[in-house]
C-alpha cells in the first residue's frame, strides 16, 4: 500500500528543510512528499528543488486550481498516486512520527485516520486561547453529541482513503474547514473513521486564521453533522 503526505505551503522556506527532514526520518513507510505552492516567488520554491536532490520522493507540484491552502489541498489529493493519502502542514506543528500509528490503522480498513489533540494521550501546545477553546469544544461536541468517532474533527492533520476520496465530492469553498467536512461526510456516508493520539505544537508566527472569514465555513459542516444526527435518529 502505497502512502501520500500532501504538504501545502506559503512561504515556509526558513522551515522547511526540517520540517521535510523530521518527515523522512520519522515515517516507516513507502512514501511520496508532495509539497503544493502557489506561486514561483514563494520561499518554500528553492529550498525544495535543493531537497529533491537528497530525496528523490519528493515532488514539487505547482497549485492548479488557484491560489489559497483549499485548492492547494484538493491539488495534492488529485496529483497524489498513493492508496492513503495524509495531508499535514509544513509549519513543524504536526508530529510526523503520528503517520506511522495512522498507517496501521489504515492497514485495518480505516478509511479516515485523524491525528487527535483532544482524545486520550493526545495535547495541545500553545496557540491563541480562543482558537484553543473553540477547536476544543466543537471536536468534543461532535464526539460525544453527534457521535463522531473521533475527539478532533477540526484537526487537518488526517489520512484518507484514496476510495473514500474518490467517491466524496468535495464542497468546501474556504480552507481547512476541508477537514471537518470530510470527516463528518465519511461518518454519516458509512465509511470506518478512526483516531490515534497527536502532540500540537504551535509556533509563535503570524497567524492565517481569520476568525470572522473562517468560522462560518467550519460552522456549516459542524450543524451538518448535528443535522444528519437527527435525521437518522428520526428515521429509526
Amino acid at each position: 500500500m502505497k502512502l501520500s503526505i500532501i504538504m501545502p505551503v506559503y512561504n515556509e522556506g526558513s522551515v522547511i528543510e526540517k520540517t521535510v527532514s523530521r518527515v523522512e526520518k520519522a515515517v516507516n513507510y513507502p512514501h511520496e512528499l508532495l509539497i503544493i505552492y502557489d506561486m514561483e516567488e514563494d520561499n518554500t520554491v528553492l529550498p525544495v528543488k535543493k531537497l529533491q536532490n537528497k530525496f528523490k520522493n519528493i515532488k514539487l507540484i505547482k497549485n492548479i486550481y488557484g491560489k489559497g491552502a483549499l485548492n492547494a489541498l484538493k491539488t495534492g489529493l488529485k496529483k497524489a498516486s498513493g492508496d492513503a493519502m495524509c495531508v499535514m502542514m509544513a509549519d513543524l506543528t504536526d508530529d510526523p512520527k503520528v503517520v506511522n500509528e495512522m498507517m496501521k490503522k489504515f492497514q485495518q480498513g480505516t478509511d479516515l485516520i485523524a491525528a487527535s489533540r483532544y482524545m486520550k494521550g493526545g495535547h495541545q501546545t500553545g496557540g491563541p486561547l480562543l482558537k484553543q477553546l473553540m477547536s476544543r469544544g466543537a471536536g468534543l461536541s461532535l464526539h460525544y453529541l453527534a457521535g463522531i468517532p473521533t475527539h478532533d474533527a477540526t484537526n487537518s492533520f488526517k489520512m484518507y482513503s484514496k476510495k473514500f476520496l474518490n467517491n466524496t465530492k468535495i464542497e468546501s469553498n474556504g480552507g481547512f474547514e476541508l477537514g471537518i467536512e470530510l470527516t463528518v461526510k465519511a461518518h454519516f456516508n458509512g465509511y470506518k473513521v478512526s483516531e490515534v493520539p497527536t502532540t500540537w505544537t504551535y509556533l509563535a508566527k503570524e497567524s492565517r486564521f481569520f476568525l470572522k472569514k473562517w468560522l462560518p465555513k467550519y460552522l456549516k459542516w459542524y450543524f451538518y453533522a448535528f443535522k444528519k444526527r437527527v435525521q437518522i435518529k428520526v428515521n429509526k
